[in-house]
């Protein structure tokens, strides 16, 4: 691995261009655009107040920047520099932005989510949006960018209602049989629409794109529910993670459940399933009680655990809301051969499952808790990282651990992968450094 040298940033504001070309990143109320290769700064924008959020044009033509304090959004082109653009919510405020799918339209949500705005760089035609609900996400495009879903509350009741992202006309509006919708999300193929309750109500349903029910699915009742749902990237399946630290598999022919993993606090390990557990060494010299926890580098590594191994578990505080149990991560790889999950009552462990043969593969027992983990999004591997300073890496080959060598107060909080899987962003607090993984890596 080549890490390059360190770059000032702000509320981890970085990102790659989904062409891959560009990375930017945010440093208070400034845009800084760099080339991914030479890291030579081909862009530089100025804000006009601190950035809050910042997004890519799909089309990688345009940046958008969020000044939710001020209500505003600001726009900048690659193309042409002296271009921009200023969208003002004025009075209805702003608490949320994104792109359209044909990286000519913008849409804001007003505060208290009293409408959306879809805003035209074409024409500068403004449409409105009435009802928006507040869910997490409370609105998804399919994949092919033609039509978006959005969730709706209207005279306490869940609809759904489908857009024409041509022209942002209605095309179906039905009601969805949840108490309160707590998520929508697509398909990757577009076929079928997931819509969740909230955590209160374990309910599951499957929506055509003209309203009909396709299926419901409830695993169990009076307790607590769905805490994540994730499609496969084939669509082929449904990944359901539940409070009672279960992940169940719909399949998208019947939307039976295929498989019901389970996150154990003890395991027994065999031929079929590795556990890899980190084991840190501190300098021998060195008294630990003695000196500042980051003052020196702790090494580490990986090693194969045997026999009975036991992980352990944080118990909840049931006296507040939204408890750390339950499975609250699930990712499938590229090819959804691979998936991953956490369980927030053991946050420390990340299990990875081989879907084809319906079974846990793999276990990584971390000394930290794992703060983010993510996919490559063109081979079977994954990184994760747990705010110190080492980058952790597996692929059914394996399984690495690597300091980030330009200081060892670097403290990695967030990663993501460019779009062809040749580089990491390793995110810290206000810095940021490139990892580029050699030939003889990938």
């Amino acid at each position: 691995m080549n890490f390059s040298e360190l770059f000032k940033l702000s509320s981890q504001l970085c990102r790659f261009s989904p062409d891959g070309s560009h990375v930017a990143c945010c440093s208070s109320y400034r845009l800084v655009v760099r080339d991914v290769e030479t890291l030579q700064i081909t862009h530089l924008y100025t804000c006009l107040d601190t950035i809050q959020y910042m997004e890519w044009s799909p089309d990688s033509l345009f940046v958008l920047c969020g000044l939710y304090k001020r209500g505003l959004v600001q726009v900048w082109s690659l193309e042409q520099p002296d271009w921009t653009c200023k969208i003002d919510e004025g009075s209805a405020g702003l608490i949320a932005v994104r792109w359209s799918p044909d990286s000519r339209h913008i849409l804001t949500t007003a505060e208290f989510h009293l409408r959306i705005t879809v805003w035209s760089l074409i024409n500068k035609s403004v449409s409105y949006i009435k009802y928006p609900k507040d869910a997490n996400p409370g609105l998804d495009f399919t994949r092919d960018g033609k039509y978006l879903a959005l969730a709706e509350r209207r005279d306490c009741k869940d609809y759904v209602s489908v857009f024409s992202c041509d022209a942002w006309l209605l095309c179906k509006h039905f009601p969805v049989e949840t108490s309160d919708l707590a998520g929508i999300l697509w398909s990757p193929d577009g076929r079928a629409l997931c819509a969740w309750d909230s955590l209160l109500n374990y309910s599951v349903l499957l929506y055509s794109m003209d309203g009909r029910c396709l299926s419901k699915f409830s695993a169990y009742q009076y307790a607590l529910g769905v805490k994540t749902v994730r499609w496969s990237s084939t669509s082929q399946f449904l990944a359901i993670g539940s409070y009672d630290q279960k992940v169940r598999l719909l399949n998208n022919i019947t939307w039976k459940v295929i498989g019901d993993f389970t996150h154990t606090p003890s395991l027994e390990t065999s031929q079929d399933l590795v556990v890899y557990r980190e084991m840190e060494r501190r300098p021998p010299t060195l008294s630990a009680d003695a000196l500042p926890t980051n003052l020196f580098r702790t090494e580490s590594k990986y090693e194969v655990t045997e026999g009975t191994v036991k992980f352990s578990v944080i118990k909840p505080d049931c006296d507040k809301p939204n408890p750390k149990v339950g499975v609250g991560l699930v990712s499938f790889s590229h090819n959804s051969r691979y998936m991953a999950t956490r369980n927030d009552n053991m946050p420390a462990v990340l299990w990875i499952w081989e879907i084809p043969k319906l079974k846990l593969a793999v276990v990584l027992a971390q000394n930290s808790p794992i703060r983010q983990v993510e996919w490559d999004p063109c081979r079977p591997r994954l990184a994760l990282c747990t705010g110190n300073n080492k980058v952790y890496m597996w692929s059914p080959a394996g399984c690495i651990i690597v300091n980030v060598p330009n200081d060892p107060l670097f403290n990695v909080l967030s990663i993501r992968w460019t779009p062809n899987g040749d580089a990491l962003a390793l995110i810290a607090k206000d810095q940021f450094c490139l990892c580029y993984l050699t030939e003889t890596q990938q």
